[in-house]
């Protein structure tokens, strides 16, 4: 067992993660379940130091994926026990970056079936391992997930606060490799993420927030290519709630038509329960 063996499991989860972006996690999440047993029994093989902290690294990020796809299937309970199995092998590789991760990864899963406070303890977690790892952009990842929780529970001032670090860390990481579970959120996802914390406030305080997050929410969506068809298709199903809830029916059903398409096009049923919202 080498370091050739892992490289080949880490290889396998960026190829699936790409077909996820683009097409939802129906799309994949039979193959990442199908690989996982083999690459477990990889862990109990005889191999260097470093080989073993790298494999466990990979096998975690493996359960973080299959997590993640469980999540956008609708399948909590798997989901959930794919996080769990992940954040064991991550604390035994002591990778607080990919510890990071999956809590960031479990918040968004508490966050989605409104288990807000449960979600913020978990991204509270996340920015513990972030600050271990010394990982701005891990931080700021959960400091734009933070935002989010909050504004789904009306604290403007800690979601406007959270989303200011989220800026800060972001500046921060910049020129510096990220992690592959980490490497999706660019400029363009922080953009859709300042977009959906105003849309969020749009919902539960005041219409004018939303206005206020057109701009990001454009910009986002003007950043997202087919290869993150499904980011796309979230940030546009916000921008046509943000119009319908400032009274722009013309202008939300236009653009609500194309999240539908979009949606349409996509293995992915959580992105078809962000609808019933618009």
């Amino acid at each position: 067992m080498g370091l050739t063996d892992v490289r080949r499991l880490e290889d396998v989860v960026a190829e699936l993660r790409a077909r996820d972006y683009r097409y939802g996690g129906g799309a994949c999440s039979e193959d990442i379940e199908a690989r996982l047993p083999a690459a477990v029994e990889l862990l109990s093989g005889t191999m260097r130091e470093p080989v073993m902290v790298r494999l466990c690294a990979a096998v975690a990020d493996m359960y973080n994926f299959a997590g993640w796809t469980n999540f956008d299937e609708d399948h909590p309970a798997a989901a959930q026990a794919a996080f769990a199995r992940a954040l064991e092998l991550a604390v035994e590789g002591g990778n607080d970056g990919l510890r990071a991760n999956i809590h960031y990864r479990t918040g968004r899963l508490r966050l989605h079936y409104g288990a807000v406070d449960a979600a913020l303890a978990e991204f509270a977690l996340g920015q513990e391992a972030a600050l271990l790892a010394h990982s701005e952009l891990a931080q700021a990842i959960l400091s734009a997930n933070q935002a989010w929780a909050c504004a789904k529970k009306a604290d403007v001032t800690a979601a406007v606060t959270h989303l200011r670090h989220a800026r800060t860390e972001f500046a921060a990481a910049e020129g510096i490799e990220p992690e592959p579970w980490a490497a999706f959120f660019g400029a363009t996802d922080l953009a859709a993420m300042i977009g959906t914390v105003h849309a969020e406030l749009a919902q539960v305080v005041d219409v004018r927030y939303g206005r206020a997050g057109i701009p990001a929410l454009t910009d986002a969506i003007a950043g997202y290519g087919p290869d993150m068809a499904r980011s796309r298709s979230l940030t546009v199903i916000w921008l046509a709630t943000v119009h319908a809830l400032d009274g722009d029916l013309d202008v939300a059903a236009e653009v609500g038509r194309e999240a539908v398409e979009v949606v349409a096009a996509l293995r992915s049923p959580r992105s078809r329960q962000r609808l019933r919202t618009l």
